[in-house]
């Protein structure tokens, strides 16, 4: 069986297009940061290698640090298809950064985004 392309897509080509859904709708590179690190535990410097090194998406979510336990939390539609529906591990993890920061460009406060139980 063949991967999903989006796999195999560097972080550094997805990256900016989240900043740019977010910015367009007035909000800041520093919120989708905060996002990033709350989703995957990745610091700044983290995230910079990733996309300094053309990290894939794939390898980018398994070598997540620290994968926040509350993104189970995460309900809705990314794409059709129902985020807490999605079996594989590193497209549920795709795509729970996709709602995010869909959320985050909705207007949705940070603090409501990063879910707390």
């Amino acid at each position: 069986m063949t991967k999903p392309r989006i796999y195999l897509m560097a972080f550094a080509k997805i990256y900016p297009l989240y900043i740019a859904k977010a910015e367009k709708k007035g909000r800041t590179k520093a919120e989708v940061d905060a996002i990033i690190h709350w989703l995957t535990g990745y610091d700044e410097a983290g995230v910079q290698s990733a996309i300094s090194d053309e990290t894939s998406l794939e390898d980018f979510f398994n070598a997540a640090p620290v994968p926040n336990t509350n993104r189970v939390l995460i309900k809705g539609v990314v794409c059709g298809v129902r985020v807490e529906d999605i079996v594989e591990p590193v497209m549920r993890d795709i795509r729970y950064m996709d709602k995010l920061v869909d959320e985050l460009a909705r207007g949705k406060a940070v603090e409501k985004i990063l879910r707390q139980p």
